[in-house]
């Protein structure tokens, strides 16, 4: 296989891809990181030549935009603009998140679901890819307001999910309460109990640990990690960015298995903690998280040991291991060096596709240890997949079982990714193993079903 060959065949695809979807930059860079490692992949296997695979999992099989009019507090109507991407089913109904945040629209959904495709496929549990949501922003609005919107949004969404067909979840702005008010209207208009949401309330069909499941896996995976070099969580300072469900997940487990988190960020600014974010402080970010405020400087007025760093980035901080766990792209190449030349040796991607491929490219041109989202994080939809199980079989396992079958998830999830990156030089490549791994089944399952 030449070089030149391998290079040009990527560059007609991406090319073909962004003439298809023009003015979708996250859609885009998602294909583009997964087209460099499989494509080559793709051409050393003759069964894949000319089945177009790579080509089919970029197209949704179904791309569904409504509108959503509902009325606010003072009585006046409200329109916003609803999606559901569902974009492959090879290997079981779509699953995925709903997300409502103004700057929700087609090339970040469509991005999330391209990703959610191979994260699921990682998992090895029965399920597709998916994602929607909606350009609402919950923050600042009523229960009543968030009743209201997440009723309307569900009235028009229920006729096209089902728990044989498309499990959604949650997502930002999209947390227990809201699923509470999108099931109840399921429910309701469907006149049906079944397991047709994941991150449900423990009264209704919602599974242990899962609020912190993201966090605890994307932990489970870095453990794996470090593994690989001989070295463990104990005694590593860690920095965390962003303060919601995964950042508190994280928070939480890297505390038990002894490392030291000296860092959360929001939108205004990061928070660094010397003594370390432990014990009540922890709490103090369920807290914070529940009441809606986004203000990482509230921290430091809670806790006056801890310093805010106002418009800046954690990744300043020097430190052993970084988790990034805020929103897409918000670690940057100059970021990139900064961790580097602070002497990082492991970076585990929490969030969707939060370091953009600059900064992805310095990790492993450094040979940094560098987990991709859609490995590490996968320990939420995972966890998703054993609620729909637990729904199935009418049951609720325990807090321990949840974690116990999420770790072993997560260790095989780290083996495949491993096994399909390793260089010839020893160091492991996870995106290039992630991407991998993540399509071979997916691809099997498209290759068994023909050109559908």
């Amino acid at each position: 296989m030449e070089q030149y060959n391998v290079e040009q065949t990527i560059q007609d695809f991406v090319a073909k891809i962004e003439a298809r979807n023009p003015n979708e930059p996250e859609f885009l860079q998602a294909v583009k990181e997964v087209a460099v490692t499989v494509i080559p992949f793709i051409l050393s296997k003759k069964e894949y030549n000319g089945m177009k695979l790579l080509e089919r999992m970029a197209e949704p099989e179904r791309v569904i935009i409504f509108r959503v009019p509902w009325v606010d507090d003072k009585g006046e109507i409200q329109v916003n603009r609803g999606f559901r991407i569902q974009m492959n089913s090879a290997i079981g109904p779509y699953k995925g998140g709903l997300r409502f945040h103004p700057t929700v629209n087609l090339s970040v959904l469509k991005f999330l679901a391209f990703e959610q495709v191979f994260k699921n496929s990682l998992t090895t549990l029965p399920m597709g890819g998916g994602k929607g949501g909606a350009d609402f922003d919950p923050n600042g609005k009523s229960d009543m307001e968030i009743m209201r919107f997440c009723q309307a949004f569900m009235t028009e969404l229920c006729k096209h999910i089902g728990p044989e067909t498309d499990v959604p979840a949650g997502d930002i702005g999209v947390g227990a309460r809201e699923i509470g008010y999108l099931f109840g209207q399921y429910k309701k208009i469907r006149n049906e109990f079944t397991g047709v949401l994941t991150g449900k309330g423990l009264a209704y069909g919602g599974s242990l640990i899962r609020p912190e499941a993201t966090g605890f896996g994307v932990v489970y995976f870095a453990e794996q990690m470090l593994k690989t070099i001989g070295q463990d969580l104990k005694g590593k300072v860690a920095t965390v960015s962003g303060f919601g469900n995964v950042a508190w997940g994280v928070v939480k487990k890297l505390d038990q298995l002894g490392a030291k988190v000296v860092t959360i960020s929001g939108p205004d600014g990061y928070i660094y903690d010397k003594d370390g974010i432990s014990g009540e402080k922890i709490d103090y970010l369920l807290e914070f998280r529940a009441s809606g405020n986004n203000r990482a400087e509230d921290y430091a007025k809670k806790f006056p040991s801890a310093e805010f760093h106002a418009g800046k980035r954690p990744w300043e901080v020097k430190c052993d291991i970084a988790f990034p766990c805020a929103t897409q792209n918000e670690l940057h190449l100059e970021d990139a060096k900064k961790l580097v030349d602070n002497g990082v040796i492991c970076v585990t991607e929490a969030a969707n596709m939060p370091s953009t491929l600059d900064a992805i490219n310095h990790f492993l041109s450094n040979k940094i240890l560098f987990s991709p989202g859609k490995a590490s994080n996968a320990g939420g939809v995972a966890t998703s997949g054993l609620e729909m199980t637990q729904n199935s079989i009418r049951l609720n396992w325990s807090s321990e079982e949840v974690d116990a079958k999420l770790k072993e998830i997560m260790v095989g999830i780290h083996k495949a990714c491993r096994d399909y990156g390793k260089e010839e030089d020893g160091y492991v490549n996870y995106v290039k193993g992630a991407n991998i791994a993540g399509f071979v089944k997916v691809a099997e399952a498209m290759l068994a079903q023909g050109v559908v």
